[in-house]
């Protein structure tokens, strides 16, 4: 028989939050821990009087348990197949688990699927997954096993993408990425949204290799692309320049300051038919870029930058950040044009970003209206009860 979980004991009148189902409890929530729990265990959660709060993972920092479940359960095969059923039946609900133009989307958004620290992407046939507390790296195996068992997913290959996440937490021995299901020769790396297609390096790209989260708002930009002369900056692997172009842009010019994004991202332009040469993909600091680059040259600009406050603590200068590239783009913007700028950053709440946006426009004195506020897509569901699930923010503007 397992032996029972340790049991962390809250101290009195410390479990509201819980009880409201938000899933992290703080280490100065806690009043002591009955047994041995080291980071990654599964633990049960009791408050004061000794009532079960739900069960979760045992972490390492000021967020000290997330919860899985607010029950008693076991963490098991059983229990992921189940969770990852759930996800699965809402993305099919919504309509976005795949379609015959779109097959990459995001099955597990961590605590929006109620998951904490776990990310699962499908591109095509394989899933990349993506381990973010030492409790799910410890549980890819029945994760695995869960997610080749559910019924409506025909996976070919596992992908684990999870060792950059352990190491930006100082986990050095995490397990390696890899196939945990099947291999590369048995899934292609190329996939479509919305009838574009792109090169997807799961292996060695960032975060699962594409951001997924984007996929809306670049349809967007593509509808409002015709004709026009567009800038992407911080541009990756150039998704909102291939959506530009699919929407009839002018021409495009995509910056980012990586070399191997600004390859890829021309080696998508080509992929999806459009002349490289005739579209630039240029390496440079995208800042230099927007101060440096004369006025009128562009009808739409899009700022999709990494986080820039990635910490609480960093959060005054990363507003800098965001305002120092908003008011040059207001301040170079043709007449008319139309501004796609965002953030990434969860410590920078939509007011935050708006007031940002504000404060830029105001400091060029140039006229700005807002035509969209934007968001995750609902394959990046938001728990009501954890709000900090909603990290990207953005803005359209119109700048006359």
């Amino acid at each position: 028989m397992k032996a029972a979980p340790p049991v962390v004991h809250l101290k009195p009148h410390k479990e509201g939050a819980v009880m409201r189902r938000h899933p992290w409890i703080f280490s100065g929530a806690i009043a002591r821990v009955e047994g041995r729990a080291a980071a990654g265990d599964t633990v049960l959660v009791k408050s004061a009087d000794g009532s079960v709060l739900g069960t979760g993972f045992c972490e390492e920092g000021t967020i000290a348990v997330k919860i899985l479940s607010f029950s008693e359960c076991v963490i098991d095969t059983a229990f992921f197949r189940q969770a990852l059923q759930k996800a699965l039946s809402l993305r099919c609900a919504v309509g976005l688990a795949g379609s015959a133009d779109t097959d990459c989307w995001r099955l597990v958004h961590s605590e929006g699927d109620g998951l904490p620290g776990l990310v699962i992407d499908i591109y095509g046939r394989c899933a990349v997954v993506q381990a973010q507390t030492e409790g799910m790296a410890l549980h890819l195996k029945e994760i695995c096993e869960a997610l080749t068992s559910i019924d409506g997913l025909e996976l070919l290959a596992v992908y684990n993408k999870s060792s950059e996440a352990m190491k930006r937490m100082g986990k050095e021995e995490s397990i390696p990425d890899g196939y945990l299901y099947g291999s590369a020769q048995e899934d292609s790396r190329y996939v479509l949204e919305n009838g574009m297609k792109f090169d997807v390096d799961f292996v060695d790209g960032q975060k699962t290799g594409f951001f997924l989260d984007q996929r809306c708002n670049r349809d967007l930009l593509r509808r409002m692309s015709q004709g026009r002369r567009v800038l992407n900056t911080f541009c990756y692997t150039g998704g909102f320049s291939v959506a530009a172009l699919k929407g009839g842009a002018k021409s495009v010019t995509s910056v980012d300051c990586s070399a191997k994004a600004i390859e890829a991202c021309r080696a998508n332009l080509v992929l999806n038919g459009y002349d490289a040469g005739a579209n630039p993909c240029i390496v440079a600091d995208a800042k230099e870029y927007l101060q440096q680059m004369p006025e009128g040259a562009f009808d739409i600009m899009v700022l999709d930058p990494p986080a820039f406050a990635k910490k609480r603590s960093a959060l005054h200068n990363g507003l800098m950040g965001y305002r120092f590239i908003n008011r040059e783009a207001i301040r170079k913007m043709a007449p008319g044009g139309l501004l796609f700028t965002f953030s990434c950053s969860q410590a920078v709440g939509s007011d935050l970003f708006l007031d940002m946006a504000t404060a830029a426009a105001i400091e060029v004195g140039r006229s700005v209206q807002v035509l969209y506020r934007l968001s995750q897509p609902a394959d990046h569901p938001v728990s009501i009860f954890h709000p900090e699930g909603e990290y990207l923010k953005g803005l359209v503007l119109k700048v006359d």
